[in-house]
């Protein structure tokens, strides 16, 4: 039985509309994953966005819990039922429906579709809920509902904000197969598998703790895809059941060991970690030193330390990629298309960390042999910093061992060195304000954009908000100001924003410093040359110039993107770009740097489409349409429900951008440096139209310079010429090195010459080099000073003091370390230092 496709397809059939899991990296800058199946409808519920129509939503969400607050990392392959990677379904309804329909779905689903058997069925409410009490009765037994407090039974989304009672439906697996203490409804048990909960989300929690009723109770139901599968398959742990055996069945196949549940965690551990891994790589995330791509590594390299106890030597994780495709490809056709880049990554991946646990673990196994109860925080730090043992690595290497480790004292000699991890994370680009746009956004909706037809408009003043984002009625220097229709541009979508000038009554009264998105509301920052109030009306107009420059180089990142997945293939997706009135970068995903001719390729094909002069064919339609034209979507992209359509020749894209009508109007593509930005992602910088002219100018300027100071119209011979003349002076070089004369004195070699060479300390490193006992000053003087280069080695004259004496004789002066230093002199007459120099050395001596 299809799972996942059945219980879509039920509430397909109740009029929910079925949408997409989102991307497992959030547009939300609180959260380093979605965790849960109502994160792409967060705004919704906080009353941020308004309801969709229909009111009505159903998806299978995949989540991600391995950090910040919802962490299940640890427990990973120790329990049945804790993942890193897991698919929730959900069925939300936003001021429509609320606890008797959704007690109803849920039960009818259970019973009448997956067909549980209603003798093993629980259900657990909130014990000051006796609606859904009451309401649960006409289902099932009195006796099967109980009720319980807040901590089981009252969900809430914050410390202020939405919340409510929620109701759990239990499966009762058997007394017979379970003996714990813990196996009680209620208990921490197995016996008892929570398999899906409906949370009413009726109240609004205040600052004050008081709750308010809201005006449109929501539901927000969640059902584990693993619990459930496993359930239906009659196997007591989500392990056993057919989304983790064929993965676990594949390791025992590359390492030729038999899987045995009781010791098995390592299997367990490594299946689940590949899921996380292929979801993620596919998505665009990429290994990285903090942040998400952290997390990643951490987990990747949690598995391959399991992989080490199961004696795997070498990579072995990218080889369980095809399994995981061959399990989930169907539904999620994107891990398909990615599935080399995936196996790539992974390979690289694994190459550098295999490559140091050996040596990290021989380290790790000597300390234990020095350890009773708590292990050495200096060795866990080493392994960290030297092995690259994320530190859950090495706790859980300890827990195995019944050790544990002072954290403490290991976070301090983190902050020591500067290297504890951030927990940092790219966000949605919604800034964190203090201002309450929720009431905004309630009373007048998003405002309307009309800057795809329009440079200039119409508008009224509908809402003012100082710096602090706080509701003013008027201004006089600087506002935030929310029009009720508006041309200019947000930031948004990679794009910079527009500026331009406000007027009114035929007067400037402002200029347009920065246009920004606030959970969908277009502000803009005026700086002001008069008093504005609400309820204003004005006219807006955008700066021209620069939003063309702008569109020139948003046009030229979609043919960019589409020439980059020509030559090196599919691969190669956007991971994030800027697009700026002078210039614009391009991240992508792809392993290794591009050599000279792939990006030649990739210029001309960008420019011959310039040249083509395709028309901009621009449309706006629903993101399953869009899918079906072939257009490409964003992971990181939070899409609505209908999109606007690019299409500019063969490239077509998703994008809520401005572009231009033509490509001819790009004018001209110049890529100006390709570069690794993470690893797996590299990045190119490029140029277009008037910039582009003006680099080439730059550069054509600076070659005729050359051509003009070698006064040769042939720069390949006459550089030819020069690298002759080089050796040549090289040679010359080496052999006034050994010319150099020195005699010995007290044992030490003692050069003290007047060096033409232009390389005074490679002389004289050379020169130490040869003598174990030694001190060599080399001089050259021009028209006005003296260099001077000293070098000493095992004598007691240092060459940091000798420097200063000599600038303190001669004038001038220079530092360094007592090995050797350098500087310059203001006398000229060389004779007269050297002779100054042997008397003030004669007393040297060897140490």
């Amino acid at each position: 039985m299809d799972i996942r496709k059945a219980y879509l397809d039920f509430f397909a059939s109740k009029n929910h509309e079925v949408t997409p899991s989102s991307p497992l990296v959030p547009s939300d800058a609180t959260l380093l994953f979605a965790n849960a199946g109502m994160v792409p409808f967060k705004g919704i519920f906080t009353g941020n966005e308004q309801i969709p129509n229909p009111p009505r939503k159903t998806s299978c969400q995949t989540c991600i819990r391995a950090g910040g607050k919802h962490n299940d990392l640890d427990n990973v392959g120790y329990t049945a039922r804790h993942h890193t990677f897991f698919e929730m379904l959900g069925n939300f309804s936003f001021g429509d429906y609320f606890k008797e329909q959704a007690i109803a779905y849920a039960w009818e689903f259970v019973t009448e579709v997956l067909k549980l058997p209603k003798d093993r069925l629980y259900v657990t409410v909130h014990e000051n809920d006796d609606e859904a009490f009451n309401l649960w009765q006409k289902h099932i037994q009195k006796e099967r509902i109980y009720k319980f407090g807040d901590k089981d039974n009252f969900w809430q989304m914050g410390d202020t904000g939405p919340c409510g009672p929620c109701s759990e439906i239990f499966y009762d697996q058997g007394q017979e197969h379970f003996n714990s203490s813990e196996d009680y409804m209620g208990g921490d048990g197995d016996r008892f598998l929570e398999i899906w909960n409906l949370v009413f989300m009726q109240y609004e929690r205040s600052a004050d703790g008081v709750l308010s009723p809201l005006p449109k109770p929501s539901i927000d139901t969640g059902m584990g895809l693993e619990r459930v599968t496993a359930i239906k398959e009659g196997k007591f742990s989500n392990f056993d059941s057919s989304l983790f055996m064929p993965i676990i069945n594949e390791i025992s196949k590359l390492c030729n060991k038999t899987y045995v549940y009781e010791s098995g965690a390592s299997f367990r551990v490594i299946a689940d970690h590949i899921r996380t891994s292929v979801f993620l790589l596919a998505q665009g995330l990429s290994f990285d030193k903090e942040g998400r791509g952290y997390v990643l590594r951490r987990i990747v390299r949690r598995a391959l330390r399991h992989g080490y106890l199961l004696g795997f030597k070498q990579a072995f994780m990218y080889k369980l990629v095809d399994v995981v495709c061959d399990l989930m490809g169907k539904h999620y056709t994107y891990l398909n298309e990615k599935k080399d880049f995936i196996k790539e990554q992974l390979f690289n991946e694994e190459e550098k960390f295999l490559s140091t646990i050996e040596k990290g673990i021989v380290i790790f196994n000597e300390e234990l042999k020095n350890t009773k109860d708590v292990f050495s925080a200096n060795v866990a730090f080493k392994l960290y910093d030297t092995y690259g043992f994320p530190l859950d690595l090495t706790i859980d290497m300890l827990r195995e061992k019944n050790i544990s480790l002072n954290e403490d004292e290991f976070n301090e000699l983190m902050n020591k060195q500067k290297m504890l991890a951030k927990a940092s994370w790219k966000g949605s680009g919604d800034k964190d304000v203090s201002g309450d746009f929720k009431l905004l956004l309630e009373k007048f909706g998003e405002n309307n954009f009309l800057g795809y037809e329009k440079t200039e408009c119409k508008a009224k003043i509908l809402a003012l908000l100082d710096d602090d984002f706080k509701q003013i009625s008027s201004a006089k220097n600087n506002a935030w100001v929310l029009f009720d229709n508006s041309v200019l541009y947000a930031t948004s979508g990679g794009q910079n924003y527009d500026l331009g000038s406000i007027f009114k009554d035929n007067k400037k009264i402002a200029e347009v410093k920065e246009v920004e998105k606030f959970y969908d509301l277009n502000l803009a920052y005026l700086q002001l040359n008069e008093e504005v109030k609400i309820n204003d009306e004005v006219l807006i107009k955008i700066d021209e110039e620069r939003r063309f420059s702008i569109a020139k180089n948003h046009s030229a990142t979609h043919l960019l993107h589409y020439a980059l997945r020509e030559v090196l293939g599919p691969t190669a997706t956007q991971a994030g770009s800027f697009v700026d009135y002078n210039r614009l970068r391009f991240d992508f995903n792809y392993t290794r740097a591009l050599n000279k001719e792939e990006l030649e390729k990739i210029q001309t094909m960008v420019n011959d489409m310039i040249y083509a002069s395709y028309e901009a064919d621009i449309k706006t339609m629903s993101i399953e349409q869009a899918k079906q034209m072939g257009a490409m979507a964003l992971f990181d992209t939070k899409y609505k429900e209908n999109v606007r359509v690019l299409k500019l020749g063969k490239s077509i894209e998703l994008c809520g951008g401005t572009h231009v009508r033509n490509s001819a109007d790009i004018g001209l593509f110049v890529i100006t440096k390709e570069s690794a930005l993470s690893s797996g992602v590299r990045r190119i910088e490029a140029l277009t139209s008037k910039y582009a002219y003006l680099y080439l100018k730059n550069q054509a300027d600076e070659f005729n310079l050359v051509k003009q100071e070698l006064k040769s119209d042939n720069l390949v011979k006459s550089f030819a010429n020069l690298k002759n003349e080089i050796k040549e002076l090289k040679n010359a070089l080496k052999n006034s090195k050994e010319d150099l004369t020195s005699s010995k004195i007290n044992n030490v070699e003692v050069c003290i010459s007047e060096f033409n060479g232009f390389d005074l300390k490679s002389s004289v490193d050379d020169f130490k080099n040869k003598h174990n006992n030694s001190f060599i000053v080399l001089l050259s003087s021009n028209e006005d000073k003296t260099q001077v280069v000293i070098g000493s080695k095992n004598c007691n004259i240092k060459a940091n003091d000798f420097i200063k004496l000599l600038g303190k004789e001669f004038g001038g002066g220079g530092g360094g370390r007592d090995d050797f230093s350098s500087g310059a002199l203001k006398n000229t007459n060389i004779k007269e230092i050297i002779e100054f120099i042997k008397i003030n050395s004669k007393e040297i001596n060897a140490n």
